[in-house]
């Protein structure tokens, strides 16, 4: 979506009308009141940026370094034991031990992050950042018990830089009502990509269906919604397109 604010009302009205489920996002205090005001949002916090507090922590104040080090450790230790857990999700067994030692890792950061606040000689730049942790812990948390949720939103910031490299390729928009134009564009191939769908196929499809409709689009889409799309359709959009020999008329 394209909007000149970052305020919270644009992704609550995109949403509203939503069955709620789980958004993967930063901590930006707009989310956060999406969440609220919905009532069916649950929001899974970026592991990425806490790391990344520790981090500037430890540049930011030497005397702390060692310190906000190894909390990157621990983090980099949940990575690992979540991955772990995850390569074996078809293996009831396994997957119980390992979700059993992702748990109790969660619970031992739980606790060490208790002690660390208890602690009276804690400086206060460390404090901040423990309580940052702390007050996001519900939603930084939320991977465990939906292992669908990844750690982390880099897939959704890396898929973000086609449309910065197209935008910087071809100089932007050069309207307002161009650039929403792209950014359904970018919001419907992007959604393609990530159904696996060959983006050419069905652009082709639904072109050719307005078509023949009159140059509107069809009366019914749940032959181009991928979740409503029948398996056997799906794997057809999942094809390289046949271009016919003829062009479509369309008049």
């Amino acid at each position: 979506m394209l909007d000149p604010t970052r305020s919270a009302q644009v992704p609550i009205a995109e949403l509203s009308d939503s069955e709620g489920g789980i958004v993967i996002c930063d901590r930006y205090s707009g989310y956060q009141k999406l969440a609220r005001i919905l009532g069916t949002i649950l929001l899974a916090f970026c592991w990425a940026h806490q790391r990344r507090d520790f981090i500037e922590l430890a540049n930011a104040h030497p005397d702390l370094s060692g310190w906000a080090l190894s909390w990157v450790e621990r983090i980099g230790e949940l990575y690992h034991l979540n991955e772990a857990r995850l390569a074996v999700r078809a293996d009831p067994v396994q997957w119980a031990e390992r979700d059993d030692r992702l748990r109790q890792a969660v619970a031992q950061m739980t606790t060490e992050r208790a002690t660390g606040l208890a602690n009276p000689a804690l400086k206060a730049p460390a404090r901040k950042v423990l309580q940052s942790m702390q007050k996001h812990w519900s939603g930084l948390t939320v991977f465990v018990d939906h292992p669908e949720v990844p750690m982390d939103n880099h897939v959704a910031e890396r898929d973000q830089r086609g449309p910065v490299v197209a935008r910087k390729n071809f100089y932007g928009s050069g309207s307002e009502w161009a650039g929403a134009l792209a950014a359904r564009m970018f919001r419907l191939l992007m959604t393609m990509r990530l159904w696996g769908i060959n983006p050419r196929t069905w652009l082709t499809a639904y072109l050719e269906a307005c078509a023949a409709n009159g140059g509107q689009p069809p009366a019914c889409l749940s032959a181009f919604l991928p979740w409503t799309m029948s398996a056997d359709r799906l794997a057809q959009m999942r094809r390289v397109a046949v271009h016919p020999a003829d062009p479509i008329d369309s008049s």
